[in-house]
């Protein structure tokens, strides 16, 4: 697990909360939620330092109210998760193999599987 990121301000430790950016060319600054990865170009701020920030003369500060539904997970994720624990819990299906070869070139019938791994009766 990776260490939690930290505010950019030098001499601050604080965690990070907010990232900062600018749109030069529309002189202006946004401040919004964390981003997930850190941007060589964009600045992590704690919150102390995001409430505390001003922008140059003439500049605009935009910030952006994080996403209330993006806190936690959402009902898909859930339902996904949820699948996947069902998935994992069903017993696999043994097919049968046709043929004198198998599926595979093997002769014989699957009998099992342990992972990767079949195991095949030779009947």
């Amino acid at each position: 697990m990776s260490p939690a990121r930290r505010c950019s301000r030098t001499a601050c430790g604080r965690p990070a909360v907010n990232t900062l950016t600018y749109v030069y060319g529309d002189q202006t600054a946004v401040l919004g939620p964390l981003a997930t990865y850190a941007e060589p170009h964009a600045y992590d701020l704690c919150h102390l330092h995001s409430e505390r920030l001003s922008a140059p003369r003439g500049w605009e500060v935009m910030r952006l109210a994080p996403d209330p539904a993006a806190s936690g997970p959402s009902t898909d994720d859930l339902l996904a998760l949820a699948d996947a624990v069902r998935e994992v819990g069903r017993p696999a299906a043994v097919p049968e193999l046709t043929g004198p070869q198998g599926l595979a070139g093997e002769t014989g019938r699957e009998t099992g599987r342990r992972g990767h791994l079949r195991i095949l009766s030779s009947d």
